[in-house]
Order: structure tokens, then sequence, then C-alpha cells
């Protein structure tokens, strides 16, 4: 039996996968993520994602990343869910990053699948099992093998939904039989994670989706989540398709989107500044194509 879309998905339909802004010396700047938080929910995000790999979580440390939920909790207040990215390559750490997230007032953990290691699908199980035995918060897996090296196989998924606080996918597997299999065998909340597959995982299932793109146009997106509630599919894939251009840039233009995502939110005057070493900050070219971009479809 197929499942309808959710009408509570747990943390909201539209979740930003926000960037961590810094200041112009590289410091974390508190004031510039509430500032920024406090925006995209005034847009229209109903959950926030912070410290995953948009936020730039492999450069921040813990106490940094504890610091950006109370601050962003502070901004927004009870308005929205905040979701904590916890994961790392270490069970053990994972852990202490989930038990500082609840303790600093997040609403959920999202968890990566670790990474480098490549472990089999039975350790994998077993790490998130270890994760959510050791939290009262709901946990969001999430799958980007493109990234950690190992998918979460569809099984693992559908065992792993037998555990109470396991509620949430964020899939980044581009398996699109996969995530419906899950979908059909699961309650699990099914989000996606690549912004061209919005509209589609939603169609058939999905609760929603967890965007980097949603920095930088969250109410575009949601209206697209919006439009298909209503009934009127035919405008909410034309609005899909003009953000196609966006989305690829955004996303798929060869830089990750914490560089291109910053660059263009310090272009339209919001918190961003600097990406972090390793990397570095999108080129003027990239720079002009993203405003471009992000004007052609705002302009209408």
């Amino acid at each position: 039996m197929t499942n309808a879309p959710s009408p509570a998905p747990p943390f909201g339909r539209a979740l930003c996968a926000m960037v961590t802004p810094f200041t112009a010396s590289g410091a974390l700047d508190l004031d510039g993520a509430g500032r920024l938080a406090a925006h995209l929910v005034a847009e229209g995000c109903d959950g926030l994602v912070l410290s995953g790999t948009t936020g730039e979580s492999p450069t921040t440390t813990d106490a940094e990343k504890a610091e950006l939920v109370r601050a962003v909790r502070s901004a927004v207040g009870d308005r929205v869910p905040l979701v904590a990215g916890v994961g790392t390559a270490d069970t053990r750490h994972t852990v202490e990053l989930a038990l500082a997230a609840e303790k600093a007032g997040a609403d959920g953990v999202l968890v990566v699948s670790p990474y480098y290691s490549r472990p089999p699908q039975e350790a994998i199980e077993a790490h998130f099992r270890q994760i959510a035995d050791s939290t009262g918060l709901p946990v969001t897996l999430y799958d980007i093998p493109g990234r950690t090296g190992t998918r979460i196989e569809p099984d693992t998924l559908i065992r792993l939904a037998e555990h109470p606080r396991i509620v949430a996918v964020k899939d980044c597997s581009y398996d699109f039989l996969a995530a419906q299999k899950v979908i059909s065998r699961t309650e699990l909340a099914y989000y996606a994670g690549c912004d061209e597959h919005n509209l589609a995982l939603y169609a058939v299932g999905g609760a929603g989706y967890v965007s980097t793109v949603a920095n930088l146009v969250p109410a575009r997106l949601r209206t697209v989540l919006d439009l298909f509630d209503a009934g009127d599919t035919t405008r909410a894939a034309l609005l899909q398709q003009r953000a196609t251009h966006l989305i690829e840039l955004t996303m798929s233009d060869g830089l990750p989107g914490a560089v291109t995502v910053k660059a263009l939110l310090n272009e339209l005057g919001l918190p961003a500044g600097p990406v972090r070493a390793p990397l570095l900050p999108a080129g003027r070219q990239t720079v002009d194509g993203l405003r471009a971009a992000y004007e052609e479809l705002t302009a209408g």
C-alpha cells in the first residue's frame, strides 16, 4: 500500500539547509545567523536545518555548532523546528554532537551515513540505532552516497523505520525507485535533498524538501508545494521548471552549494560572509551567472 503525503511532516514541508554565516575574518557570525534565519522563516520556510553540508559542518567546531543552534533559536523562537546536523564518520563523536544539539535546543537531528570508512550495511544500521538510542530527539537519516561513498540501502531504511525515534530521510541518492519503495513500505517522512526532485518526490508521497536553493528563493520553492496541494499541478510544475536554471547553477556547476549560495547571498545583501578553507569563494563569472538566474526567476 502506498502512503499518502503526510498532512503534518515532523519538521514541516519546506525546510532550508541554511548556510552558516561567518564574519569577514572567518569567525562564526551569530548575529548574521539569527538575521538570516528570521528572513528565511518570514519568506516561507517552516523548518531550518543547521550545520548540514551547506552549513559547512566539516569546518565548524563542536562548540560553534551548539552556539549556532542557540542563536537561531533565540532569533526565531518556537515558530519553526530546528534540525541540527550531527553526522560524522565516528559513532561516538556523532552521539556527543546529538546530545549537545538536544541540550542547545534543537528539535531534531540530521545524521549522515558514516563517510570515508565505507562500513557495510550492518554497521551503518548499528551506527544509526546507537545514535537514535542516545537522544530523545527525532532523527532524520541523510542518504547522500555521492559524498559519503556508501548509500543507505532501501532494506536498511525499512528496518531502521521500526525505531521509534527514526522518523525521516533526507534523500540525495538519485534513486527514485528506491525512494518510492521506502515510502510505500514505511511511515518515514521522505524529504527531497536535491532541489530538482522537490516536486517529483512530493508528488509520489514525499514529505517536502530540505533545500539548499531555499536560502535564495524560499518563497518560490514553497509555492511549488502550495500549488500542488491546492490541486494546481500544472502551475506547480511550471514554477518548478522555472527554477531549473538557478538550481543548476547553484548545485550542479562544479561548486559546492555553500560556495554558490554564499556568493549570491552576499550579492543580495543578506548575511553569509566567506566560506572556510578548503573551500574557495566563487569567481566573478559564477557570481554574475547566479545573479542573472536569480533575477530571471524572480522577475515575474
